[in-house]
């Protein structure tokens, strides 16, 4: 049996998986390296169980991955890579779906990397890496960027001059595997809501909301890039483009202004303490409740927004290590959406059932799986 090898590389993490190829994918092995930087810790889970977990240190995306594929590759038993499955973040303007990768596929995507300079670059790493330690397989790209083609063009422009959009600078969205995936459950699971309007959070280190009518992306929190929308762990979400010109006028260079908006913003600047969420729960500083406030505020006027994009809302999911996690963040962002139906039964929040609603609009908490995506997409490239 051939085995497809996905790889996923975030702005903070790196998660590798191992599956058997085959019409639906089965895992053999996933595991993740968290904390890139000063104090990475790998996990590698195999059948359910956990075979190894470990501080390693140091480690950028390359050693991460390195070590990760080291881990896994004896799980699958010698048995051939026939695919490796990378998770692409933007693919333009024109990439509606998975793509065999190509040499000139791969250049274009390079000149992508200044609209998601946290992950495009380390994506297209491990393209290359991958190419030469598995020569024989085939590439395969599933695009974040690609569930959200088709969007109304009021949800796909900005208020610029016609030519700029045009040239590519519109509303592209991202997180698309994980609505993706999502869909998927939703269809599988809950086929009478995945035909109506559902709001869907992916909420994590990245967070974004995206709106769903018919199982179709109708509008996204993010935008031209991955800054826009919700605060994130280090980015700074919705920002007024008049204070990147004053920035600017203060003499910030481009690339000053570039790791402020992506590094040192959202939960970390404005705590001034962390970026995890779970630390600022633990944390009784005025900063870490000063970002949570805004995070649940943010969150709440954002799902407020895309139901009136919807017209009403018939379902909301939460997704993503907050959203799937933070019993309290749920909680207090839904306190100032009564006026939609929705409201939070406190007990089921507090262990994260898959069911939390206490009013007429169902809130589902449900675990997304970007690796499933992307193995799905290498299996159909190799005919299986």
């Amino acid at each position: 049996m051939r085995l497809i090898l996905t790889l996923n590389a975030g702005s903070s993490s790196i998660k590798v998986a191992l599956y058997e190829a085959g019409p639906e994918p089965r895992e053999l092995a996933r595991g993740q390296v968290e904390a890139l930087g000063e104090d990475a810790r790998m996990r590698i889970v195999a059948g359910g169980a956990l075979r190894e977990e470990a501080d390693i240190g140091a480690a950028d995306h390359a050693g991460a991955l390195g070590r990760l594929v080291a881990a896994l590759l004896p799980l699958g038993e010698g048995r051939e890579i026939a695919a490796v499955g990378h998770r692409i973040v933007h693919g333009g303007p024109e990439i509606d779906g998975p793509r065999v990768l190509t040499p000139e596929l791969v250049t274009y995507l390079e000149t992508l990397s200044p609209l998601a300079p946290l992950h495009q670059p380390h994506n297209l790493a491990g393209v290359r890496a991958a190419a030469v330690q598995f020569p024989q397989a085939v590439q395969v790209a599933a695009f974040d960027t690609a569930f959200h083609r088709g969007h109304p063009f009021v949800n796909d422009t900005f208020a610029l001059p016609r030519r700029f959009y045009e040239a590519g600078v519109r509303r592209y969205g991202f997180h698309g595997l994980s609505y993706d995936y999502i869909v998927g459950r939703l269809r599988r699971d809950h086929p009478v809501l995945a035909r109506g309007r559902v709001i869907v959070a992916h909420l994590g280190n990245g967070a974004s909301l995206c709106a769903l009518e018919g199982r179709r992306s109708i509008a996204s929190t993010m935008g031209f890039s991955a800054l826009d929308g919700m605060p994130m762990g280090t980015r700074v979400g919705q920002l007024d483009p008049g204070v990147v010109l004053f920035l600017m006028e203060q003499g910030m260079s481009a690339a000053q202004i570039t790791d402020l908006l992506y590094s040192e913003s959202g939960l970390k600047g404005l705590s001034g303490l962390s970026h995890d969420m779970r630390v600022l729960l633990a944390s009784d500083s005025a900063g870490a409740e000063e970002a949570i406030a805004y995070f649940t505020f943010r969150l709440a006027r954002e799902i407020g927004g895309l139901a009136a994009a919807l017209g009403g809302i018939d379902a909301l999911v939460f997704t993503g290590g907050i959203g799937e996690n933070a019993a309290p963040i749920r909680a207090r962002a839904l306190e100032r959406l009564g006026f939609l139906g929705l409201a939070v039964d406190a007990e089921r929040n507090a262990v994260h059932a898959a069911t939390i609603h206490a009013g007429r609009v169902p809130i589902l908490v449900m675990p997304t799986d970007e690796e499933r995506v992307i193995a799905r997409a290498a299996a159909e490239a190799l005919g299986a």
